[in-house]
């Protein structure tokens, strides 16, 4: 069958043996409704994908979805070109779908918004499926290989990735944390100015593993390329005192958000090598592989690669160069549940362990559970308690459960957890709706 006859929607008064056989008995999709949460989340945008199916158990069957970055741009493609291809189709054709989506992608090399779109998509057609055969996503995809995930604390604070108080458009650059402010759950502040109080507190919670963003600092005050030997250590002191108080009790991973030329990160990895870190992540930017295979070889200390690839093909050709001790993917991201599964399943062929990204919204924290619930190769789930705490509850009904350091499997059909439906309210910025 031609690529481009995947589960084609049928045009008015047209149908075919392949589109009647593709159609038979799912639900349909009648809608697609995004929004951007200027107030909450700016870089993030929203997805319902609203189907024929009606009600079960009194709850409409709409599927939820999100992606991160630039998300005017997201909508857009899912509004503009992507409805084109799902209203009207059957909503239980997930793979169908993402292939038809990835394949015209890949023809104009469209892996940004485009990508981000799909994965957004993807999560709400999983959703979908849950709730249609009422069970979670990560029983479907097999599971569970395991009762709880392991999950770590990313040391963002409450308004990490929230916009600026004077300007609703903004949202940020990536990698670019503000370094925040005393107070509750300022965990970015505190791993910079109180780093040890920060360990033994999160130790009380349960959590056996912190990442902090002190490198950002250094960027910021040496740049990317010769970093001073006084500033690496005072870099690096507050950290040193986590180690001289809790000892190995608490792992400690950096993260370098691509800020830095070879180097430079041979000069890090120098410095960090006694703190014993668990990995060092994404300290360089992985567009040239050959570099990372370098810093491997020679920095002495695990590389976490990378958040901020996009295609199945990276990763390949990353572990093809052995070039990572971990990998790393965002759902939210790199295509969505299916391709995040995939990814986790090709590291696992070379027994690279897979980490699952979320320092975004609660749908990418919520797929990574249920893909780490069904694959045995994931090794944990990277969290941000004052995002838990503090901004998810504005955005979803039903919340993750961290007990011990470790979250607990959603129970519910389907992602497990719903967005707030006052949201989507047609008056809010950047509100679309596209009908079938």
């Amino acid at each position: 069958m031609p690529s481009n006859q995947f589960c084609q929607p049928p045009r008015p008064g047209a149908s075919s043996p392949i589109q009647e056989h593709a159609f038979r008995g799912g639900p349909i999709i009648t809608a697609i409704e995004t929004v951007i949460p200027h107030d909450i989340m700016a870089g993030l945008v929203l997805l319902r994908i609203h189907t024929d199916a009606g009600s079960i158990h009194g709850q409409p069957v709409i599927g939820h979805g999100e992606s991160y970055y630039l998300p005017q741009a997201v909508a857009a493609v899912l509004h503009d070109w992507m409805a084109q291809r799902l209203l009207g189709a059957d909503a239980l054709a997930i793979e169908s779908h993402w292939r038809f989506l990835y394949e015209r992608c890949a023809s104009f090399g469209g892996f940004g918004a485009e990508m981000r779109a799909i994965s957004a998509i993807d999560l709400a057609l999983w959703d979908i499926a849950g709730q249609m055969l009422q069970q979670p996503i990560w029983r479907l995809l097999g599971g569970p290989v395991r009762d709880r995930v392991p999950v770590y604390n990313s040391c963002g604070g409450p308004f990490y990735g929230r916009r600026s108080q004077n300007a609703l458009q903004s949202q940020g650059w990536p990698g670019h944390g503000a370094s925040g402010q005393p107070g509750p759950l300022e965990d970015n502040w505190k791993s910079q100015h109180a780093a040890a109080d920060l360990a033994e507190e999160l130790l009380a919670e349960g959590y056996s593993a912190m990442k902090v963003w002190t490198l950002d600092q250094l960027y910021q005050a040496e740049g990317g390329h010769y970093l001073r030997p006084d500033a690496l250590r005072q870099a690096f002191r507050q950290l040193q005192e986590v180690r001289d108080r809790v000892g190995d009790r608490i792992e400690i991973m950096f993260d370098g958000h691509g800020f830095f030329s070879l180097p430079a990160a041979l000069k890090i990895c120098e410095a960090i090598r006694d703190l014993r870190p668990l990995w060092l992540e994404d300290v360089l930017r992985p567009d040239c592989l050959e570099s990372l295979e370098i810093l491997r070889q020679r920095g002495g200390v695990p590389l976490a690669i990378s958040e901020m690839l996009v295609t199945r093909e990276s990763y390949r050709r990353l572990l093809q160069r052995q070039a990572a001790d971990y990998v790393m993917a965002d759902p939210t991201w790199v295509g969505g549940i299916s391709e995040t599964r995939r990814i986790a399943e090709l590291a696992q062929l070379d027994n690279i362990p897979t980490l699952m990204h979320d320092c975004t919204g609660p749908l990418t924290l919520f797929s990574g559970i249920q893909v780490a619930a069904a694959v045995p190769n994931v090794m944990w789930q990277e969290t941000v308690r004052a995002h838990i705490r503090t901004l998810y509850p504005l955005l979803i009904d039903t919340n993750i459960e961290i007990v011990a350091g470790q979250a607990l499997l959603p129970e519910s059909p389907g992602l497990g957890t719903r967005l707030l439906p006052e949201l989507f309210q047609a008056d809010q910025p950047g509100y679309r709706i596209s009908r079938l």
